[in-house]
């Protein structure tokens, strides 16, 4: 069985969410955090090792880069600079060890995302990034698949939270199709036990909803007050969004976990911060 890595820069995708997907493969994590002097080391591509049950080949070398505080990740320089060195590192190692398939988890409509608006001011730069290390990723000569998911549901307060103006979250009329965390590590893991497609493979939630639906439900479970509108003039993260830019296409792989089903079983806070 070839080497298999499996990159996710995520933390909500920990280490242990893919043994239960892998089955009967061995998996170890190999990540390692380098940051500059000075700066905080709170933003990690973790790296996963995936080998063959029969075997134990140590890659020491098999490395990820973090770079620049978390609240400056969206910055299209810092996330450029962190996406390149990242990818840069891990694909040479990859190079050494002979690695069989990188899979790497993505976003859907990142190139849509990036052309959206200037990159170079608004966090469009980060889709922009993103989109750099695909086309890394893509000129390696490493076998590869890029998994493109639709938004998560852990993830949905702090769209909220970045839409927020006073008491009230202002959101795009579109259409949004956001997945659970398990859903997003089993469709990677499945994808990283297949052949490499060398393109790329979309996976989102089962339901469609209007944009403002999700977020108005998991706000009304943490009990937040905040009122939750449409606006025309309002963007995903500051980016100007079409109806359907955030929805996978029509091949997309879909998700088992229904909103409802995930409100209930996640603990989320009861207080807006």
């Amino acid at each position: 069985m070839p080497l298999i890595t499996v990159t996710a820069g995520t933390p909500v995708l920990k280490a242990g969410t893919y043994p239960a997907t892998l089955i009967g493969i061995k998996p170890k994590r190999m990540a390692t955090k380098f940051s500059k002097p000075g700066e905080e080391d709170d933003f990690l591509e973790w790296t996963w090792l995936v080998e063959g049950a029969d075997k134990d080949v140590e890659v020491t070398s098999l490395t990820s880069v973090a770079t620049g505080p978390k609240s400056r990740i969206f910055e299209y320089l810092t996330a450029l600079e962190f996406f390149e060195r990242s990818t840069h590192n891990l694909l040479a190692a990859e190079q050494a060890a002979r690695v069989g398939h990188h899979v790497a988890l993505s976003v859907v409509a990142t190139r849509e995302l990036w052309r959206n608006d200037d990159p170079t001011t608004t966090t469009a730069g980060y889709f922009r990034a993103k989109q750099t290390q695909e086309d890394l990723i893509t000129a390696s000569g490493i076998p590869y698949s890029i998994v493109h998911a639709t938004q998560f549901f852990e993830f949905i307060k702090g769209i909220a939270d970045e839409a927020t103006v006073g008491d009230t979250v202002r959101l795009p009329p579109v259409l949004f199709q956001p997945m659970a965390a398990d859903d997003v590590a089993a469709g990677v893991g499945r994808v990283a036990e297949g052949s490499p497609v060398n393109g790329t493979v979309e996976i989102g939630g089962p339901e469609q909803f209007r944009f403002e639906d999700p977020v108005r439900r998991v706000l009304a479970a943490a009990n937040d007050p905040r009122d939750v509108v449409t606006d025309d003039a309002a963007g995903y993260y500051g980016i100007t969004v079409g109806e359907r830019t955030l929805l996978p296409g029509d091949a997309a792989r879909l998700g088992e976990t229904r909103l409802d089903d995930w409100l209930r079983k996640a603990a989320v806070p009861s207080t807006v911060a």
